[in-house]
């Protein structure tokens, strides 16, 4: 399996920014995605460290997989 790679919220927000996720509020250091497909919201929450750690990671690549095909997240996220 490819390494995961090291990155920041910032980063993150930045991936998901190109499947049409957008900004829809934050909280403290939480920044939550949404987008509406096929009238069903979809939302998720990012941290916004300079650094995440790599459990945090798999766990917002999870949590993505079930609006994102996971093959196109590869592309992003692993080494």
């Amino acid at each position: 399996m490819p390494k995961l790679k090291r990155l920041s919220g910032d980063e993150v927000v930045k991936i998901f920014r190109q499947f049409n996720f957008d900004v829809y509020s934050q909280k403290g250091s939480h920044i939550k995605l949404k987008r509406i497909s096929n009238s069903q919201n979809q939302t998720l929450v990012i941290p916004n460290h300079k650094e995440i750690d790599t459990g945090t990671l798999r766990a917002i690549i999870r949590q993505a997989s079930r609006y994102i095909n996971l093959t196109e997240l590869e592309n992003f996220f692993y080494s």
